[in-house]
């Protein structure tokens, strides 16, 4: 038989009796699916005539929309898409508007599922991932911890689909699996939203993801066209230029005994070590040959490890200083400035993460 609780916050649930015992049964109604909802939930559609409910229209729609709301919450797989790609940032209460904008919610709102498909964004929110696995993970919301781990999700299956970028999904992997080790054996010293044992089959996804892409073996293709070995020496060596990682170049050195040669070159690395560091972080490691000169391959690496290389990325997201309004530049939002382009300021992952620090 039904239960129908008392209690004027929740109608109640329906409830059948199994084998296994007492399982609740959600009763939705088909015109659910025609209401006009920014939110695209896919979602069965369970009836059970026996045990229909009675209620007047207002507690009815009350009571429709309170369970799709839960339904939506407790569908894991499922990650909300607004019509609009940009959010307003406040920080306090105002008049017109009340509370503070948070991290998660604006996670939630700035569609980084369909970022991630743009090779010019992938970088960008592949960093900003990994600045939120390090310090910001446990301020964000359980719709935003399920939004941030079904895209991380759907970075690694494109990463083993295309064979690209696996080694920044390697590092943020590795970076997110320490921050729950972490998080799990202090587990009551800080505030972790959600259920441990959630917390402890995402720390098991993550390891199986990470053998996934440590067993990832890239296909050689067979091309009987132009190849890269085919191009001449300063074809090549314009290519190594245009890199702004190192560890892109030694890769690269890895694949013809030419390329080993032009990735050793020392002009090569003074270039690079110049672009990402200042001249008075030279001289604190400095470091030298045998016959006097500057190893610049072991000096990148050395300030690599004292000092934040310089970042680079196809696109970012943009924040209106008229506004206050964050956004993605192709999308654009409503700007009410005499002239928009001189208010917009291209902000980086690390400056996200701190326009929503309180």
């Amino acid at each position: 038989m039904p239960f129908l609780g008392q209690d004027w916050r929740s109608p109640g649930w329906s409830w059948i009796k199994t084998e296994d015992g007492w399982k609740r049964c959600e009763s939705w109604s088909r015109d659910l699916d025609r209401e006009n909802n920014p939110c695209n939930v896919s979602h069965s559609i369970i009836l059970n005539s026996d045990d229909e409910e009675i209620f007047s229209n207002e507690e009815q729609k009350y009571t429709s929309k309170k369970r799709k709301k839960d339904h939506f919450r407790n569908d894991t797989n499922t990650q909300c898409f607004y019509r609009e790609k940009w959010i307003y940032v406040h920080k306090e209460s105002t008049r017109e508007r009340h509370g503070y904008c948070t991290l998660g919610e604006a996670f939630n709102r700035l569609d980084f599922s369909s970022a991630i498909q743009d090779i010019r964004r992938f970088t960008y929110v592949v960093k900003l991932l990994q600045l939120i696995a390090k310090s910001q993970l446990t301020s964000l919301s359980g719709v935003a911890q399920k939004n941030y781990f079904n895209i991380l999700d759907k970075i690694v299956q494109k990463v083993l689909d295309d064979h690209q970028n696996p080694r920044l999904i390697k590092d943020l992997l590795q970076d997110l699996s320490s921050t729950l080790c972490i998080l799990i054996r202090g587990v009551g010293k800080s505030v972790l939203v959600g259920n441990i044992n959630i917390w402890i089959c995402r720390l098991e996804t993550i390891l199986r993801w990470q053998q996934q892409l440590q067993n990832l073996q890239v296909t050689k293709q067979v091309n009987d066209g132009l190849t890269l070995s085919d191009l001449p020496l300063h074809m090549l060596n314009n290519i190594l230029y245009r890199f702004s990682d190192g560890w892109d170049i030694v890769t690269l050195g890895q694949v013809t005994p030419t390329l080993s040669v032009l990735s050793e070159d020392r002009q090569l690395w003074k270039r690079l070590c110049q672009y990402h560091f200042a001249e008075q972080q030279f001289c604190r490691h400095l470091i030298l040959s045998e016959k006097g000169h500057v190893e610049w391959k072991l000096m990148y690496f050395a300030l690599q490890k004292h000092y934040p290389p310089r970042e680079q990325y196809g696109d970012t997201l943009h924040f209106c200083r008229h506004c206050s309004i964050l956004f993605w530049k192709d999308s654009g939002h409503p700007c009410t400035a005499a002239d928009p382009d001189s208010c917009f300021m291209p902000v980086s992952p690390q400056h996200f993460i701190d326009l929503f620090k309180f």
